[in-house]
């Protein structure tokens, strides 16, 4: 669903266009994208609680509708989480993160997970920022693995469902032998990793803080 959707109208609108447009029945699941709209991310201390509200009552009606087979959101902090709860009938199944080496959100994926909400960790490998840090090599060298092995191993162990992306059938391969494990001394240094401040051509992009 848009991050821009924020009325029942709006986001039922959303929701029946999309079935359409892909000539399907029911969708797996959506999610609110964002609890802001995107030219609002980290630009602005409105969190949109009652849109959100009004937006994930469409996304409810439809999931009691049969339209939508699982309904989450998108970016939401605990916060955001918790203003939802408040008026949702149907808690939200999963919640969808920037998360990985260097930018790990220990305290929103615990409370997420101590409330039944699947986190899905986007962007595992840092949008390719991480690919550049030596000390990241080291230790994957240490395990026989590639930096991106590595960096999908580390959400996996940390709960969180992975979502590498690549139009590379190699790499798809590559990304999927992840049969090894992090100890426990290299998984708190790796969550506790400096943060990469430069995402390089993609720093505009609002979920790695810049503004669209």
């Amino acid at each position: 669903m848009a991050a821009e959707h924020k009325t029942y109208e709006e986001a039922k609108a959303g929701i029946d266009e999309t079935l359409k447009k892909m000539g399907l029945d029911y969708l797996d699941m959506m999610i609110i994208h964002s609890p802001q709209p995107w030219v609002e991310v980290n630009q602005s201390d409105n969190r949109y609680k009652e849109g959100n509200r009004q937006a994930w009552r469409a996304l409810e009606e439809a999931y009691n509708e049969g339209k939508l087979k699982a309904i989450g959101v998108s970016n939401f902090q605990i916060e955001d989480i918790e203003s939802l709860m408040e008026t949702a009938k149907v808690k939200p199944m999963v919640n969808q993160i920037l998360c990985h080496i260097s930018n790990t959100p220990l305290e929103l994926i615990d409370y997420c997970q101590k409330n039944d909400i699947a986190v899905e960790a986007y962007s595992p490998i840092a949008h390719g920022e991480i690919l550049s840090q030596p000390e990241i090599k080291a230790i994957a060298d240490k395990y026989g693995v590639s930096v991106p092995q590595l960096c999908i191993r580390y959400t996996l162990q940390l709960g969180t469902i992975s979502l590498p992306k690549t139009e590379n059938p190699e790499h798809m391969k590559s990304n999927a032998e992840v049969d090894f494990t992090i100890s426990e001394e290299d998984m708190e240094v790796l969550k506790n990793f400096k943060k990469i401040e430069n995402y390089g051509e993609s720093s505009g992009f609002p979920v790695y803080g810049g503004k669209m």
